[in-house]
């Protein structure tokens, strides 16, 4: 049965301080694992999940050391992670990667992170005003233990890094762009798709970056040091987090369809508001629509 309208307006709002808190503290609690092991990446056991996608030990205990956390602090909210799975329940789902560049970690290239993201369900009360139209990111922590760098975002609060204020870049067009994006490594179905955008980034940019997470890449269009930021075929755990703190940060991080709320689908486009609009121009020409449903 549907709360009732009544109901729902005499809803507690969720607590997104004492939610934030607990990621924060989750996401160091994965982090001391995985560079416990970053100096004895021999030793790891590696399994291959699929063609370029690899699990380590250090992935699956990173992952339960933050479950564990956020069991304890948060119980009433769902968790879906990347390895061990889980179920979309309650009034919100953390949505969980432990290791966000599994293979940087694996070649000892210091650039990856911890990502950790709420959602709340359409409906839910979050700040004491109307409930949520749409299913939305509302907490987003990314950890970056190499840099010790802690990106982090409360919707409708703001975004900060190192608990310092972030904000999108001003860069008005892409001929003035920098923008990172991420090849086709795993699913090669969407390949003709996106090919010809980084065709078109190239010959329209100051550059294009690829530097293996993505997490790490919206995170970083959040800080401004890209202007925009696009990749087709990811996951939502991968997405979650650096959608609420590009959001936040004063930019646009949507699925590329326009169909869903969010980019769980996993094709995200991004940037401050000017690039973000020029990118999805610059892309809508090579999509395969997705109708909802």
């Amino acid at each position: 049965m549907q709360p009732s309208a009544q109901a729902a307006s005499h809803q507690v709002p969720m607590d997104l301080c004492a939610a934030l808190d607990a990621a924060v503290n989750a996401a160091h609690a994965g982090a001391a694992i995985l560079q416990s092991y970053a100096h004895h990446r021999a030793d790891l056991v590696i399994d291959r999940k699929a063609r370029n996608d690899l699990v380590s030990q250090a992935d699956r205990e990173a992952e339960a050391a933050v479950i564990e956390v956020l069991r304890e602090r948060t119980p009433q909210y769902g968790i879906v992670a990347e390895e061990t799975g889980g179920k979309v329940e309650g009034e919100a789902t953390w949505y969980i990667d432990p290791l966000d560049g599994t293979t940087n970690f694996l070649h000892g290239i210091p650039h990856y992170a911890v990502s950790i993201a709420l959602i709340a369900r359409a409906g839910a009360k979050v700040d004491g005003g109307a409930p949520l139209a749409a299913d939305t990111p509302v907490v987003g922590v990314v950890y970056d233990p190499c840099r010790e760098e802690l990106f982090n975002a409360i919707h409708g609060v703001g975004a900060w890094l190192n608990g310092h204020r972030i904000a999108c870049s001003r860069t008005p067009s892409l001929d003035d762009a920098v923008l990172a994006t991420g090849f086709p490594f795993r699913d090669f179905s969407f390949a003709q798709q996106y090919m010809p955008t980084l065709h078109d980034a190239i010959n329209q940019t100051r550059g294009v970056r690829r530097l293996g997470a993505a997490a790490l890449d919206l995170a970083w269009t959040a800080a401004g040091r890209y202007d925009g930021y696009w990749e087709m075929g990811l996951a939502p755990w991968d997405v979650a987090a650096g959608t609420v703190i590009v959001r936040e940060a004063g930019g646009v991080a949507e699925d590329m369809h326009g169909v869903d709320s969010w980019p769980i689908g996993g094709y995200v486009v991004s940037g401050n508001k000017d690039i973000a609009a020029a990118l999805k121009a610059m892309i809508a020409p090579h999509l395969v629509r997705k109708t909802a449903g």
